[in-house]
Formats: C-alpha cells, sequence, structure tokens
C-alpha cells in the first residue's frame, strides 16, 4: 500500500512547518463551539431565573455553589501597577536601602506583600547584572594586563 505523497507544508520528518498546519483555511477564528452554542441557546431566556435559583442554592449551604458565585462577583486581583517614590538605585550598594523601603511600605500597607516580593525581585536582577558587569570589566582589565 502506497503512501500518499508529504505535503509542501510538511518537514522530512513528516510534522507540519512551524506556523503552518494541514488545513490552511482552517477553523475561522473567534468562531464558537456547537456545544457552547447549545447550551447559551438552552439558558437564553432563563439567565435571571437560574441566577436566583444559583443563589437560593448557595445561601442554603451548597459551599461548591457559594465559591464559584463569589468567585464570578469578586474574581481575584490581577496585577496593577504599582507608582511608588523609592530611594535612587545607582548602584548594587544603594539595594538593602531600598529592600529596607519596600519592607517598610509592604509594613505600613502602602503595597502588598506580593507586590513588595515582585519588587524585590527586580532589585535582586538588577544587583545580578551589576555584579557581572562588573566582573567582567574586571576581568577584561586582567586579560589586557596579562597580554602586555
Amino acid at each position: 500500500m502506497e503512501r500518499p505523497a508529504k505535503s509542501d507544508s510538511k518537514q522530512a520528518r513528516g510534522r507540519f512547518k512551524p506556523g503552518e498546519s494541514g488545513n490552511p483555511k482552517g477553523r475561522p477564528q473567534g468562531s464558537r463551539n456547537k456545544v457552547s452554542l447549545l447550551v447559551e441557546g438552552m439558558i437564553e431566556g432563563k439567565a435571571e431565573a437560574l441566577t436566583q435559583r444559583a443563589l437560593l442554592c448557595a445561601m442554603s449551604g451548597d459551599s461548591a455553589l457559594l465559591k464559584a458565585l463569589l468567585d464570578r462577583l469578586a474574581p481575584p486581583r490581577k496585577e496593577r501597577p504599582v507608582t511608588l517614590e523609592l530611594p535612587a538605585l545607582t548602584s548594587p550598594a544603594d539595594g538593602p536601602r531600598i529592600a529596607a523601603e519596600l519592607l517598610g511600605r509592604a509594613a505600613a500597607g502602602d503595597i502588598t506583600p506580593g507586590e513588595a516580593q515582585a519588587l524585590a525581585a527586580l532589585l535582586e536582577a538588577y544587583r545580578k547584572q551589576s555584579e557581572l558587569a562588573d566582573i567582567e570589566v574586571r576581568l577584561r582589565a586582567l586579560e589586557a594586563r596579562n597580554e602586555t
């Protein structure tokens, strides 16, 4: 039995090239799943009654439903931009002072502990990059001295 000829979009191993599928037209972007459309059609017009029933069940002690409703009403907070004045960071030596400032801000409630932790991680990344740059400068100076 002969194998069908490989498509031009396939690589030698029989896999599609990155960014190309076997069906270039494919499913239209944003098209809806048939099951989702069916469920939406069944719910349409009954949303208010379903919501009232779900609230009654949740308030009667259905903890799973209560959690689901609360997650919908008050979803977990997503990241937000943090704007705060910090001392100038001009060298890695400024790190401990700024870390102490972050700790103080978190303790005062100006920023959340998670925000302070994320900012401290950025501070640590800066310190590591500064150290690496310093080591490279020193290494080049040593190599230049040894060549002469």
